[in-house]
């Protein structure tokens, strides 16, 4: 299952779980583009073709953001705040995937306007449904906002 007009900005600082997320994507046949950022500044970037992503600026947004909260340089909530706050972006799916277990930022995430909220399961088994479910759901059931189509100048 995939589609090449259907991207994923991965936004997770562990290596590990990158490496985890990816593993999960592959073994459950979801071969979408996926692009790692590694903190909030570079996710930003990325989104409104910045810096070094500045060569992307005719190219199509994600059609979903993975978005961890614990983040360096700028946190997950400041991430999804920026993203929610501005006309090309606001559209765009966010679902925290997060180890946190604190209930301030389940309320912060979805009062800043988080789509989902997923605890990421210790178990590797759990994890790997948890990803295949979002990825079906995300990927191949939801349809994009028209809006968030590509990155405008």
């Amino acid at each position: 299952m995939s589609d090449a007009n259907k991207s994923i900005l991965l936004v997770e600082d562990s290596i590990d779980d990158v490496t985890l997320t990816l593993r999960a994507f592959k073994r459950s046949h979801l071969m979408n583009p996926i692009e790692v950022a590694r903190d909030g500044v570079e996710a930003l970037d990325f989104l409104f073709a910045r810096g070094a992503h500045a060569g992307r600026i005719n190219e199509p947004l994600p059609t979903l953001i993975l978005l961890d909260l614990k983040l360096p340089r700028l946190d997950g909530l400041g991430v999804l705040r920026t993203i929610r706050s501005t006309e090309l972006t606001k559209l765009l799916p966010v679902v925290i995937l997060t180890s946190s277990k604190e209930e301030q930022d389940l309320i912060s995430g979805y009062s800043l306007g988080a789509n989902s909220y997923v605890r990421k399961p210790v178990d590797f088994a759990e994890f790997l449904e948890a990803v295949r479910v979002l990825g079906i759901y995300w990927l191949a059931l939801n349809h994009v906002a028209p809006s968030s189509i590509k990155v405008l100048p």
